[in-house]
């Protein structure tokens, strides 16, 4: 066991308030954060490595770990099974290692009412307003206008769960919301139920205490 235990850190937003940037600030930041890697039921796509992009699972066997317990959260979207195994994750933070989850308020629900829920920091992600969050998708260039009305009919969706977060930050200038983000994780990396060594400081005092 590390002399730290790593967090589970759920981060999300709606589609275009910097999430994935951000995402990608916090591992350059500290590279013993680790991306969750995702189990499906989907065929791999060319390229993609099993264990590495995802973890591909038949049908049968997802649904198996579902009824073992071992996913902390899932989810059927689009005809096929998605979901985050609980072993990888219980290792990465048994070896004092951050594992980020890029997921949805459904996913960081069961991920917060998991067997690992204690050791969970959740953020939420808003953008400065509707009009701003617009412009930053049409701004990407990666979606045609009616794919955006859809990621803007969803946001308000997942805006609307905003509540269900430990900290929640308005993200209008992202160099000052990264110092925000480490700052929160610098301080929750240092709760008690992640330091698992405490336990055994305070013995040692009580028993030198008793011998004097």
């Amino acid at each position: 066991m590390s002399a730290r235990r790593g967090l589970l850190i759920i981060l999300s937003s709606p589609s275009g308030a910097g999430k994935s940037t951000l995402a990608r600030r916090l591992r350059a930041w500290d590279p013993q954060i680790v991306f969750s890697v995702s189990a499906t039921t989907r065929a791999p796509r060319p390229g993609e490595v099993n264990g590495q992009d995802y973890h591909f699972m038949t049908e049968a066997a997802f649904k198996a770990e579902v009824g073992k317990g071992a996913m902390l959260e899932h989810a059927h979207v689009f005809g096929n099974f998605y979901g985050s195994p609980e072993g990888p994750v219980r290792t990465a933070i048994d070896e004092g290692r951050d594992v980020l989850f890029d997921i949805d308020w459904q996913g960081a629900q069961q991920i917060r009412n998991s067997a690992l829920g204690q050791h969970t920091l959740s953020l939420f992600l808003l953008p400065p307003s509707i009009r701003e969050l617009r412009r930053r998708l049409e701004s990407r260039g990666q979606d045609d206008g009616a794919t955006i009305s859809r990621r803007m009919q969803k946001s308000w969706d997942e805006i609307s769960h905003w509540d269900g977060y430990d900290f929640v930050l308005i993200n209008d200038d992202l160099d000052t919301t990264e110092a925000r983000l480490k700052t929160i994780l610098n301080a929750t990396r240092l709760r008690r139920s992640q330091q698992p060594e405490l336990v055994d400081h305070v013995r040692a005092l009580q028993a030198e205490f008793e011998a004097m």
